[in-house]
């Protein structure tokens, strides 16, 4: 755009001072760069440098360098051939102090043209600060380990000693690659190892050479010579700050972050990037304090450190009169960073697609990740480039670092005048959008909780007493009364064991805070439900095992959503009470009610665990097999909430449940297979194709009939298809056999491995060919030869439920027509029955309920008792092996209820018979389901079930037994 006509004195000026020091063909070269009158009008900081350095003025010309970007390795390589030709630490001074001049106009030069984008120069710029402070750290350090000798590790046992080399670590903007156009760079050095120097003058310890090397760095950097300066160097946030040691070694840098390590520390870490010196060692350093920054669970205690540290910003904005700045005031650059770290402080430690440093990446993920509407996230990161904008039209002006708006008309034209703007009501307007926008959206993210409930009613206050135990015991237990408690004396002495208790004596000052702040409002909570004692003592489980973990406090009290279906999940089963207090971490799930009662279909649950398991590195099986367990326990948390609320029914609940163990059987084999074939290469098949993979999972009992259950073990049995006789074709050839049964031993390994987390699911291999005796995994001619020649009738009615769950689609269609061939047999009908019936009553006979003695209820066992489940299921297998060899559709399913409307539907069983086993299998398994819910046996009072019990019972009996 034209220069506005108010400023044209100003451009005659310049030019008229540019005119006075440079040649007349360096002033025609000038002019004829595009924007020249623009940028010579609006920085002095640019008409200053072309007019006391005419040397660099005509390099930048005859580069062309004021026209086209530069790449890094561009700027490192002019930057290295001047440093090439110095001698002296003075020279290393100058050279890089008009290095960054030079590249400072060109980079001020192409950003007020606007022929370049704000993220383009910001990241000029802090690859500027990279390679000015990376080449100054090199040259010093081999400078002066001539002089005081080159640092060593210390020798460890087996190991040699080793050079040792300083790491410098960017924070900041410089750290995520945005440094803005004056900008302090914060800086942190850091060596990996003590150990002295060697062939020096004198000996030094490492950390003393590494001070001292520091001190010349920053020096280097820093100081203000006639040159200028290069970049103002801030080492604030070093371990210890301004009192600590200006550079530590790796394992106190570790020691000190883990163990002293503040929030807002965390805070700055996010940003932190090895910029220069050994950057192979600096990247396992960020990797070891990676933990430290990012908690594994979800840690919204984040987010009331960053209240703290907004708050303290805005008593400063407020005592400095700074509402004018874009960087501090309301709606600023900082509070949209603040948006951005809360969700990766609170999340980045589950969701690695967060743990990264640009604002302009980040964002979309937020948005990607469902945590923020897309909407929201795009005007974030619309009003962040303007205001980085605008914070670069005030420093480029004269390099200096500041961005407050100005107050006077001349300024205020200009500022206007770099935005592209005609005037600067126009810019005003556009950026009181901007800043009312992020004020808005920062509101709503980091503001307080409502406490509108507490300062209206007395009764957090209350309640908050008698956590405190400031009332005495009887006016404690009456107030619990009032509030509904139906055990209130048991629940107040529940309450002061748990407030006297060793853990809650021991807890450091934030925790037993929180603790102080949680426990009213949880009593409040549970006011709320019909047996408040008998949920407060379901939820207190939760809350004793997590009273060394806080931030699951924080992230209740901050969402009293979460909270609130806390309460109605425990109230309603004590199972998933325990649940929660298993795996605290599953509170996250509690955030969003519509995930929480809306369990996943198969292929959403695939895809989900896909993408989740991508996120963490393949080498790593320790962190997947952390994933898959909390992927199952979030899953399955999701199918119970729905099942208590009554969302779902029994049939679909069991879906869910099958649904998840079969993708997470699908993932694990596939981490199976791939560690194996790393090592060993793919075992071949009978044509000499080698296999991918030839193997497949058949799930049994209540997995194969997708009947599964809270607490349900896997019935599995593992087969291949490979060549009898072949071997793998990696390097590390082994049998194809030996293959296959490691495969086999790593899945149940990651499925069975106890880990922090618990156990994923327990596998039960006794249905494979002979039992506890026989291979691991069976090829599938050996299946079937067992099958036809050894397998015992109740191996055979086990087959009836089997279906492939995971593996290859060829191996599992081959699995189903074994089956169908081997359940399709004809059959001597009396010899049937007496195995089908032998073999049930060895099962009452063992596992059926006890006759009742003296004064205790009979009893009714839901499953093993005569006219129970495994009566029906029992029929139903009986019948498929009669059957099927006439009737073939029976051979289409594996769950009994279908079995069961097949044999209506083919004549073998009478409609109304045929009814009551369905209404009385399914009264059975809901009654059942719902004493694991409750945390009670499968056994009813006998008087129960009575006419369910006698009609299949007699059903039984007219099947089985009665040969008139």
């Amino acid at each position: 755009m034209s220069v506005p006509e108010l400023l044209q004195d100003t451009t005659r000026q310049n030019w008229q001072r540019l005119e006075d020091k440079l040649d007349a063909s360096l002033i025609e070269r000038l002019k004829a760069v595009p924007d020249a009158e623009k940028i010579i009008t609006t920085s002095e900081y640019v008409v200053e440098s072309l007019q006391r350095f005419p040397l660099l003025t005509e390099e930048l010309l005859d580069q062309q360098w004021l026209e086209i970007p530069l790449n890094t390795a561009q700027m490192r390589a002019i930057l290295q051939d001047k440093i090439a030709a110095i001698d002296s630490e003075n020279d290393l001074h100058r050279v890089l102090r008009q290095f960054r001049r030079q590249m400072m106009v060109r980079i001020i030069w192409r950003d007020f043209s606007f022929r370049t984008n704000m993220w383009q120069t910001t990241a000029e710029l802090s690859d500027l600060a990279d390679i000015c402070t990376d080449e100054a750290l090199n040259w010093l350090y081999n400078h002066y380990c001539q002089q005081w000798g080159t640092p060593y590790s210390k020798a460890e046992a087996g190991e040699e000693s080793v050079p040792q080399k300083m790491i410098v670590i960017g924070m900041g903007k410089l750290g995520a690659r945005e440094l803005n156009l004056s900008s302090d760079i914060d800086l942190m050095f850091c060596f990996p190892r003590h150990g002295q120097t060697q062939g020096g003058r004198r000996t030094l310890e490492n950390q003393d050479f590494f001070v001292r090397l520091g001190q010349k760095l920053i020096a280097a950097l820093d100081n203000n010579t006639v040159d200028g300066f290069v970049f103002r160097v801030d080492m604030r946030l070093r371990p210890y700050g301004q009192s600590g040691a200006l550079s530590l070694s790796f394992p106190a840098m570790v020691d000190y972050y883990h163990d002293q390590g503040r929030e807002w520390e965390r805070y700055a870490m996010i940003k932190a990037r090895i910029i220069a010196g050994d950057t192979d060692s600096g990247n396992q350093l960020l990797d070891e304090l990676n933990s430290f920054v990012y908690r594994k669970y979800v840690d919204y205690s984040a987010i009331e450190s960053l209240r703290d540290m907004k708050a303290m910003i805005n008593r400063e904005v407020r005592r400095k009169g700074l509402s004018t700045n874009v960087k501090l005031g309301s709606g600023g650059i900082r509070e949209v960073e603040f948006i951005t770290q809360v969700f990766q402080l609170i999340r980045g430690g589950r969701e690695t697609e967060l743990q990264e440093r640009s604002i302009r990446k980040v964002l979309p993920i937020i948005s990607g990740m469902g945590l923020l509407p897309q909407q929201i996230t795009d005007e974030l990161l619309d009003a962040y480039l303007f205001l980085r904008n605008a914070e670069h039209a005030l420093q480029g002006v004269a390099d200096q670092q500041t961005q407050t708006l100005p107050d006077d008309d001349f300024p205020r034209l200009r500022m206007a005048c770099i935005m592209n703007f005609d005037n600067w009501q126009a810019f005003e307007e556009k950026l009181d959008h901007h800043r009312n926008r992020v004020a808005e959206h920062f509101a709503n993210v980091i503001a307080a909780p409502d406490d509108e409930e507490e300062n209206n009613q007395g009764l957090n206050a209350e309640l908050r007493a008698i956590w405190q135990g400031e009332y005495e015991p009887d006016a404690g237990v009456s107030l619990l009364e009032d509030q509904g408690f139906e055990k209130a004396q048991e629940t107040y002495k529940r309450l002061e064991q748990l407030r006297s208790s060793r853990v809650v004596q021991s807890l450091q000052r934030e925790g037993k805070q929180r603790l102080d702040q949680f426990m009213p409002l949880l009593l409040a909570a549970v006011t709320e439900c019909t047996t408040p004692s008998r949920t407060l003592e379901r939820t207190l489980l939760l809350v004793e095992a997590v009273l060394r973990r806080s931030a699951y406090f924080v992230l209740l009290m901050e969402n009293p959503g979460a909270l609130k279906q806390m309460v109605k999940l425990c109230a309603a089963s004590p199972w998933i009470a325990e649940h929660l207090a298993r795996t605290p971490i599953l509170l996250d799930e509690l955030l969003n009610t519509a995930t929480l009662y809306t369990p996943a279909e198969l292929e959403p649950l695939r895809d989900e665990l896909r993408q989740q398991m991508l996120r963490i590195p393949e080498e790593d099986e320790e962190a997947q097999m952390e994933a898959l367990r909390y992927f199952k326990r979030a899953h399955v948390l999701r199918v119970a909430a729905s099942d208590i609320m009554g969302t779902r029914q029994l049939m679909k609940v069991s879906d869910y449940l099958t649904f998840i163990a079969e993708a997470i059987l699908e993932h694990v084999l596939q981490m199976a297979w791939k560690k194996l074939t790393d090592k060993h290469g793919r075992p071949q098949k009978a044509d000499g194709q080698p296999c991918d993979p030839s193997f497949a999972i058949a799930g049994y009992g209540k997995m194969g009939g997708i009947e599964l259950g809270y607490g349900s073990d896997l019935d599995l049995v593992f087969l291949h298809d490979a060549a009898s006789q072949g071997y793998t074709d990696g390097n590390k050839s082994i049998d194809n056999g030996v293959f296959f049964t490691r495969l086999g031993q790593r899945i149940i390994h990651i499925l069975n491995t106890m880990t922090p987390s618990g156990q994923l699911y327990e596998v039960d291999m006794r249905l494979r060919p002979s039992g506890n005796s026989g291979l691991l995994v069976s090829s599938l001619k050996a299946f079937r030869d067992y099958q036809e020649k050894e397998a015992w009738t109740w191996e055979k009615q086990a087959l009836v439920r089997a279906r492939v769950v995971a593996g290859c689609p060829e191996v599992a269609s081959k699995f189903e027509q074994i089956r169908r061939e081997i359940l399709a047999q004809p059959r001597d009908e009396a010899q049937l029955k007496e195995d089908v019936v032998s073999m049930r009553i060895k099962m009452r006979d063992n596992l059926g309920s006890k006759p009742a003695t003296g004064d205790e209820i009979p009893l009714f066992h839901l499953k093993q008792d005569a006219g129970g489940m495994v009566d029906i299921e029992f029929m139903a297998q009986y019948c498929v092996l009669r059957y099927s060899e006439q009737h073939p559709e029976l051979l289409r399913w594996t769950d009994n209820m279908r079995i069961l409307e097949t044999l209506q539907h083919t004549g073998i069983l009478p409609e109304d018979d045929v009814r009551l086993l369905s209404d009385a299998y399914l009264a059975y398994r809901q009654s059942a389901h719902n004493a694991s819910m409750q945390k009670t046996k499968s056994q009813v009072p006998a008087t129960e079930f009575v006419e369910y019990r006698a009609r299949v019972s007699q059903i039984w009996h007219n099947l089985l037994e009665d040969n008139s």
